[in-house]
């Protein structure tokens, strides 16, 4: 499936690669700056990471690259990714990791602002930002992004809330090794990223589309062309006129959206078209695997 995929995309190297570039940059530089400056705990690994570099400073006095934990952190999340994901994706989420860990030990700190709300607030966008940007190129920035992308591909699992019981784990650690209200700020950081990541980021959100057509088949094709979902052809019938009315019920992913409603509306300039965001979703719903 990758050899396939890597053939009906020879351009994706040359896309990824720079994409993975600037955002591994982009989250070190954040690390460096306002993380650092706040004493804030990013989610996941790299939050994991930072905190044991903290609590062996702290304890023993020493001071360990970033780079070597976070690395070493990763190796079974990078594994996961390997075996059950997709191999080109995790070669590239490994560039991103190697790549974040290694920038963040050689840009010396630098503070751009002490106030810890800026910090919290602003810090967080650029990381999801950063996040966004790998995740949007075919990669992730490692740690619990390869066992979100896991739980929701192969298992049909909502990550959230597995995502969000290990950040809060890593913050009760930190606020009772260094105090609370570190670890309160932090959330306010984590909230904000995962904010733009869900803004930026739409591959595993999903969209109901209801379709009043007069030409429903070839509004069914158009969205199965553009999205490989199907369609259901509902017969009604329009309260005013009186006359037959077909609605075509379809759920796409929330990136294919836009899509979909220009082909239905080149299909079928009449059509009344509803768009609802999918809250849940039960049930086989294909979603492109990573190669």
């Amino acid at each position: 499936m990758a050899e396939t995929q890597q053939r009906d995309n020879p351009r994706r190297p040359y896309i990824t690669v720079p994409a993975v570039i600037i955002a591994a940059f982009a989250m070190a530089l954040n690390y460096k700056t306002f993380v650092s400056t706040g004493g804030l705990y990013p989610g996941g690994v790299s939050g994991l990471s930072m905190l044991l570099l903290r609590l062996f400073d702290s304890a023993f006095g020493l001071k360990i690259p970033f780079s070597a934990v976070n690395i070493v952190l990763n190796s079974v999340p990078v594994y996961i990714g390997f075996k059950y994901i997709g191999r080109n994706f995790t070669l590239y989420s490994c560039l991103m990791i190697v790549l974040n860990s290694v920038i963040t030990d050689l840009i010396p700190a630098h503070i751009v602002t002490e106030d810890i709300l800026l910090i919290a607030i602003f810090g967080g966008i650029i990381n999801g930002t950063a996040m966004s940007i790998c995740l949007n190129a075919g990669a992730t920035s490692g740690g619990t992004d390869f066992i979100s992308v896991f739980l929701s591909e192969r298992r049909g699992i909502d990550s959230f809330n597995i995502i969000l019981g290990f950040n809060a784990f890593i913050l009760c650690i930190a606020g009772i090794a260094f105090g609370w209200d570190k670890a309160l700020y932090s959330i306010i950081f984590q909230y904000a990223s995962t904010s733009m990541v869900r803004l930026l980021y739409k591959k595993f959100q999903q969209s109901t589309l209801f379709i009043v057509t007069q030409r429903p088949n070839e509004v069914c094709r158009a969205i199965y062309e553009i999205s490989t979902h199907g369609a259901t052809i509902l017969e009604g019938e329009g309260s005013y006129e009186h006359c037959e009315r077909n609605v075509v019920y379809s759920v796409v992913s929330a990136a294919q959206e836009r899509k979909v409603i220009n082909a239905v509306r080149e299909t079928d300039p009449t059509a009344f078209i509803n768009e609802v965001k999918t809250q849940r979703l039960r049930g086989n719903f294909y979603q492109p695997k990573e190669d």
